[in-house]
């Protein structure tokens, strides 16, 4: 819906106490009305939006409804599971903890002293840290994403069942992430936040490709992996920012960190849990979603300039060891033994195979990783939007 904008020009009041010799009128810009005259006429001459990147050949509904009434009757279990591993918000840390207090009078003092700590971090290591963010921030689609899952979906937006309130509390607890990275990128003064906040927008406008297919056997094994990959991530984010001297950061991404574990243990213990009541159909989702090469939260990211975006924020990452093709393997060989697939009996024939597919799957990844290691360290392109320097390998 288009906004027609007024604009007015404001004469200062003729009051002694604020005349001040050439002061000029301001102009101020308001919403005069959320209907655009021209949508009133017929006339509206806006082009539609649309997404600047699509993905096609999507698929839903892939579950059939009698494997819902497993997910009905793990309501108990979920309670006694999951939601004991959620905090009481008076029990949470919140993000205003870990940056200068605006309303204190040391705030300039601590401020210049953080941005002075930030200037001695390399460039590559903020394009990982601004890529976080900004996967971070786009918390809606996930929850969007998840809340389409046959079975567990709130249904009302206000439902008290078990699988309503641990997705509502966990978009909760998540949502403090992006918002602390985004306040100590903003006050570090290292990154072009317009830049960012438009990538933010783009990519939360695009959506997310999961191939859940609307499938909670999907949708749980993904994110016990995407919750296993992002405690990996924060963590090496917080190694680096120690060994770079930012303390403070250090302490920002190992809290975050914290939390991504405290999470994915949520997610393991669904698919746990799944596999020894159905392990045949879970047998199949795994191997499913690994044959579909998993895709990252953030890989539909855009900056309305380069398509490309998502691959340099990945080539950093590799570069500097925060996440790489060998945490990637790394991840599939520990729910590979979390799960205990090799050990699993009674499977179909199809299950077998499955099963066989996922136990090979690492050994023909690993022969990928000096491959990967080498094309991110020779990898030269564009400096992303959101960095200000212009020598960063990329």
């Amino acid at each position: 819906m288009a906004l027609n904008q007024l604009t007015l020009t404001t004469q200062l009041p003729k009051c002694p106490s604020v005349m001040k010799k050439n002061v000029r009128p301001f102009r101020s810009v308001v919403a005069a009305s959320n209907i655009d005259t021209n949508v009133e006429e017929g006339k509206n001459l806006k082009i539609p939006y649309k997404s600047i990147i699509t993905v096609e050949k999507q698929v839903n509904n892939s579950m059939s409804p009698e494997k819902i009434e497993i997910f009905n009757h793990l309501e108990k279990w979920a309670e006694d599971n999951l939601l004991v591993l959620l905090n009481t918000v008076e029990k949470s840390w919140q993000p205003q903890e870990f940056v200068p207090d605006p309303s204190s009078e040391g705030f300039m003092d601590r401020l210049k002293e953080m941005r002075e700590v930030a200037q001695e971090i390399p460039d590559d290591y903020f394009i990982v840290l601004v890529g976080d963010m900004i996967t971070e921030e786009a918390l809606p689609t996930y929850q969007t994403n998840m809340n389409v899952l046959q079975g567990v979906k709130d249904e009302t937006g206000v439902m008290n069942n078990s699988w309503a309130i641990w997705l509502r509390a966990w978009t909760a607890e998540e949502s403090r992430h992006g918002d602390l990275l985004n306040k100590y990128l903003y006050l570090s003064g290292r990154v072009d936040m317009k830049a960012i906040e438009k990538t933010t927008q783009y990519l939360i406008g695009a959506g997310m490709d999961t191939k859940f297919e609307n499938n909670p056997y999907l949708g749980y094994i993904y994110t016990s992996f995407q919750e296993r990959v992002t405690f990996i991530t924060h963590g090496n984010t917080a190694r680096l920012a120690k060994k770079y001297g930012d303390i403070q950061l250090a302490k920002i991404c190992g809290t975050i960190a914290s939390d991504e574990k405290r999470h994915e243990i949520g997610y393991t213990r669904i698919v746990e849990k799944l596999f020894e009541m159905d392990p045949d159909t879970t047998m199949l989702a795994f191997a499913n979603m690994m044959k579909k090469n998993m895709s990252m939260p953030g890989a539909l990211m855009h900056d309305g300039q380069d398509d490309k975006l998502y691959d340099q924020y990945g080539a950093a990452a590799q570069r500097l060891g925060i996440y790489t093709t060998k945490d990637y393997t790394d991840v599939l060989e520990f729910f590979i033994d979390k799960w205990t697939v090799e050990k699993i009996n009674g499977l179909s024939p199809v299950g077998r195979k499955s099963q066989q597919f996922l136990c090979e799957l690492p050994k023909r990844l690993r022969r990928l990783e000096e491959r990967a290691d080498k094309k991110a360290k020779d990898a030269f392109g564009t400096v992303p939007s959101w960095i200000f320097a212009q020598n960063v390998k990329v």
